[in-house]
């Protein structure tokens, strides 16, 4: 118990309750201890480090994910570095169409590939009415880098509408996502009730049930009402780069690079200004009286002229008259060294940033050789296989797969066994003389397979290999023999060995 002060006795109160001693805090500055960690010591050095223990969710509040797309789209618009930097990534994801194939069982279904590919290949696929499926791919890419997610729709159509499938695809911005659901379902007595965040609706075990999308967009210039729907999951492709685990929005992909690309682009303006004032010769005219009227500016009743201003700006070729007395200074800027290697670095930074090389984004190939532009083209094509075959074809592609199948049986087509397979397009050969050449010779040794490098060129390894036996079918109808038949002729020009005729007659 705690001792009793005077006043306590004298007024015959209770001793007061011993004050809490605090536990002693650990400073982990410069002087003190230090973390195990340099990167979590704090002190001068770490000051500007933003902490935070938020989840991915917390960090892309819809204000911060409103304004990084705002930013973005600014920067598309009016940033030439910005809009090449989405443009190529988009292209070269999506190039001319990831293609498709209906397959049965493991082997193409010619019918049911026939009548999939009358419908999205053509803009009979698009609610729209403008782009074929493949249309559709690239603005979906162009969204997903510059918004950081894009919103696919399926819409169902009637028979009457004439379709060779009952299906049609909307492609929206993540706009029409309405924030504003956001927080716990109600929920009933014994029964645990799921969540929404920021439009997004989920079961209790954190399953998608469905999306809160606006009737319209938000910005759109059009008279709208800003009501949300709810849409079944089922209907709706969300599609977005999650960098973080349970990351349920995407951020655009300029983000880390847009301070750096809005320095660059005021660096351009200021440069551009100085040589502007450098080009600029004045010429300034004085009288010679005091008192008198001055040339070019007042009559000579000491009226100012209606057709001319006195000047406060300057532009290359201007005379400027001044009254006597008056003296006219000019500043000397100083001269900004270093302007290519300031915008080199810059422009790596920011290619960097966007995981493309500098080459693709600038177009300048003054300082490549054939090695290096190789070396640079393999780890990009590494990023966009990346974002093929993990983010795009399970998302988007998986999403028209699953619609496509449901089009097909909604119009009573057998769909047992049906499945769909994707092939990204081909990439463009750096050397084609060395390379197929090394494709040729892996193939013989073993270590490719005429399917994988079939693939590797954009095409589906069943649909190449049927034509081959139709085209090798031909040649053998018109007793051609050409070099590029391997059953006739040897890799380096003579006839090969006849290959025993295989026996039609029944064992």
């Amino acid at each position: 118990m705690a001792d009793r002060t005077f006043l306590d006795r004298l007024l015959r109160r209770p001793a007061a309750s011993p004050r809490p001693v605090a536990p002693a805090r650990q400073r982990i500055a410069r002087g003190g201890p230090r973390a195990e960690y340099d990167g979590a010591t704090l002190g001068r050095r770490a000051a500007g480090w933003r902490r935070t223990q938020r989840d991915a969710n917390g960090e892309l509040s819809p204000a911060v994910a409103a304004a990084l797309r705002g930013i973005a789209r600014d920067l598309v618009r009016n940033n030439p570095f910005a809009a090449r930097g989405v443009a190529t990534i988009a292209n070269n994801m999506v190039g001319t169409g990831i293609t498709f194939q209906v397959y049965r069982d493991g082997r193409i279904d010619p019918a049911l590939n026939a009548k999939a590919r009358a419908h999205f290949d053509t803009t009979a696929c698009d609610s729209g009415g403008r782009h074929d499926l493949y249309g559709l791919q690239l603005q979906a890419a162009r969204a997903i880098v510059e918004s950081g997610a894009v919103v696919m729709r399926r819409r169902w159509r009637r028979g009457s509408d004439g379709l060779p499938l009952p299906v049609q695809l909307q492609i929206l911005e993540p706009d029409y996502l309405d924030p504003s659901k956001h927080g716990p379902l109600a929920t009933t007595p014994g029964v645990t009730g799921g969540y929404m965040l920021y439009g997004v609706q989920f079961s209790p075990i954190g399953a998608r049930e469905g999306y809160w999308l606006y009737s319209g967009h938000p910005g759109s210039a059009r008279a709208t009402s800003l009501g949300s729907t709810f849409v079944p999951a089922a209907d709706v492709a969300h599609v977005f780069r999650a960098d973080r685990p349970e990351m349920e929005h995407g951020a655009t992909w300029l983000a880390p690079i847009v301070l750096r690309m809005k320095d660059f682009a005021d660096f351009e303006d200021a440069q551009l200004t100085r040589q502007k004032l450098a080009s600029a010769f004045v010429g300034v005219v004085t009288g010679e009286d005091d008192g008198a009227a001055i040339p070019g500016i007042q009559t000579e009743d000491g009226v100012l002229a209606d057709d001319r201003e006195p000047l406060d700006y300057i532009e290359p070729g201007t005379f400027q008259y001044a009254r006597p007395g008056e003296e006219v200074t000019f500043s000397s800027p100083p001269g900004v060294e270093g302007y290519a290697d300031y915008t080199k670095v810059s422009l790596r930074a920011i290619a960097a940033g966007l995981s493309v090389p500098y080459e693709a984004l600038t177009g300048d190939l003054s300082g490549v050789n054939f090695s290096s532009g190789r070396m640079g083209w393999l780890e990009y094509q590494r990023s966009l296989s990346t974002w093929q075959w993990l983010l795009f074809i399970p998302q988007f592609c998986g999403a028209v797969s699953a619609w496509m199948i449901d089009a097909l049986e909604m119009i009573g087509e057998n769909v047992d066994g049906v499945t769909v397979r994707w092939t990204p397009p081909g990439r463009e050969m750096i050397n084609p003389a060395d390379e197929v050449k090394a494709s040729r010779d892996a193939i013989r040794a073993g270590g490719k397979t005429i399917s994988q490098w079939a693939r590797e060129r954009g095409e589906d390894p069943d649909t190449f290999l049927a034509e081959a036996v139709a085209d090798f079918k031909k040649l053998d109808e018109l007793g051609l023999v050409f070099d590029c038949d391997p059953r006739r002729v040897t890799a380096v020009g003579n006839p090969a060995e006849a290959a025993p005729a295989k026996s039609t007659e029944p064992a």
